[in-house]
């Protein structure tokens, strides 16, 4: 899908999207990041330094949320710049569920050369776990 600048507005509202994430997610994303940090993967440990449990990592969400933009113009070198604030981890339980992240997003502005800025909003368990999370996406 090719989602064109003529076709937004300020206010359109992308399709929203919900990312399930288990543990094994979490063991792989720490393959491919290096990030083996055990509050990625262990409970015990987890808990032990005061989390609730074990919590997807920062990057891992962010780029769940990054997904909704990418899904949404159907072309990952559309996005020029994206940056968030972590407000709450994801916890991730060790159970047939896990958890989900939730991700909705809005154009916030128009902008020179075929950009936008959408705004995207990211929860998990009806907590919001990014903040300031912006995109600038250039569209056709």
């Amino acid at each position: 899908m090719t989602v064109g600048y003529d076709d937004v507005e300020v206010g359109t509202v992308l399709p929203t999207r919900t990312f399930p994430v288990q543990r094994v997610n979490l063991v792989m994303y720490a393959g491919a990041s290096g990030d083996f940090n055990p509050i990625h993967w262990n409970e015990r440990f987890a808990t032990a330094v005061g989390l609730p449990n074990v919590i997807a990592h920062g990057m891992f969400t962010m780029a769940q949320a990054a997904r909704l933009i990418t899904d949404w113009t159907g072309d990952p070198g559309s996005m020029e710049d994206y940056g968030v604030r972590f407000t709450r981890p994801v916890v991730v339980p060790d159970d047939d569920t896990g958890a989900v992240i939730e991700v909705t997003g809005k154009v916030g502005e128009k902008l020179e050369g075929n950009r936008v800025r959408v705004d995207i909003s990211a929860s998990s368990d009806g907590q919001t776990v990014l903040a300031r999370a912006r995109a600038i996406v250039r569209l056709s």
